[in-house]
């Protein structure tokens, strides 16, 4: 029940931004410039805070960066394998593979942070450091290869590089290894600025959300719902238990396997090629499904 106390207030606030995005209330331009707000600033901030000032002995970083990282790499291989049977066109396989690779960063964190406190914000700030320049890399890749558009590489390696979420985590791993970390005013700063990440971000995840375009995906949905929610925590937990992680390291690692995908993958979709409507179509199925599945995940490694 404690799981599901933790859980539930964030799909509540995802809804909440569902039903205001649908009144009109807060008006169209709100939304994009609020997710270009957490996006730019807001959850740069939180993250380079929390990993400047990150204890991260005895958190078991390492052994969770590499379960992470293994079974998404090990999940790519098999989309690759399957490609055929899980979509008919290349575009489509594009919007399945991004759909199971990649994870919403707001509900990760605000879920680690429910439950483990301090300490789950600072093992959830490692993940995302960990996982958001690899999926982004295999999401680009998979476009570029498969959604029949040649976007200029060196290009969109660039816009990899300069992703302020990357950014941010990079300086704040710097200053966490350095030595050096953060002067107390900026620290304070940027904490401040951080704590209206997760509730604006996950208001704005619920505006994204399509309903209308779930009843159109046909075998691909349910592929990517599948490998998503299922297979890809599945392949962690056993890596988890492989490298025998401790409780909470192996939480955060399956949590941010089990994530629905990121809004951000209908952008990528709909600008390189990819199939745009079923990628909204997963983003919204996933979204919804997740908060049955991701309790699940976590009572089972309870």
């Amino acid at each position: 029940m404690a799981i599901i106390a933790v859980i539930l207030p964030v799909f509540l606030l995802i809804f909440l931004g569902f039903g205001l995005k649908r009144s009109g209330f807060l008006g169209e331009t709100f939304w994009e410039a609020a997710e270009r707000l957490t996006y730019f600033l807001l959850l740069p901030a939180l993250l380079l805070s929390t990993l400047a000032e990150a204890k991260l002995a005895g958190l078991g970083a390492g052994p969770m960066v590499l379960v992470i990282m293994g079974a998404l790499l090990i999940m790519a291989l098999a989309l690759l394998a399957l490609r055929p049977l899980l979509a008919s066109t290349g575009a489509a396989f594009t919007s399945v593979a991004q759909g199971t690779l990649r994870g919403n960063t707001y509900i990760g964190l605000s879920v680690a942070v429910g439950l483990y406190g301090a300490r789950g914000l600072d093992a959830a700030a490692v993940a995302v450091a960990a996982t958001v320049p690899l999926v982004n890399v295999l999401s680009v890749a998979a476009l570029t290869r498969y959604a029949g558009t040649k976007p200029d590489l060196a290009a969109m390696l660039q816009g990899i590089a300069r992703n302020p979420l990357i950014l941010a985590c990079a300086i704040g791993l710097m200053l966490n290894l350095s030595g050096l970390g953060l002067p107390g005013v900026i620290d304070e700063m940027l904490g401040l600025l951080g704590r209206g990440a997760l509730p604006l971000g996950l208001l704005a995840v619920g505006a994204g959300l399509n309903v209308a375009a779930m009843g159109k995906a046909g075998r691909s949905l349910a592929a990517g719902l599948g490998l998503k929610l299922a297979a890809l925590p599945l392949l962690t937990a056993i890596g988890c238990w492989i490298i025998g992680l401790g409780d909470m390291a192996a939480s955060v690692a399956v949590l941010f396997n089990a994530l629905p995908t990121a809004t951000s993958s209908y952008i990528l979709a709909r600008h390189l090629g990819g199939d745009a409507e079923l990628m909204a179509g997963l983003i919204t199925a996933q979204t919804a499904l997740a908060m049955v599945t991701l309790p699940l995940w976590l009572i089972l490694l309870g």
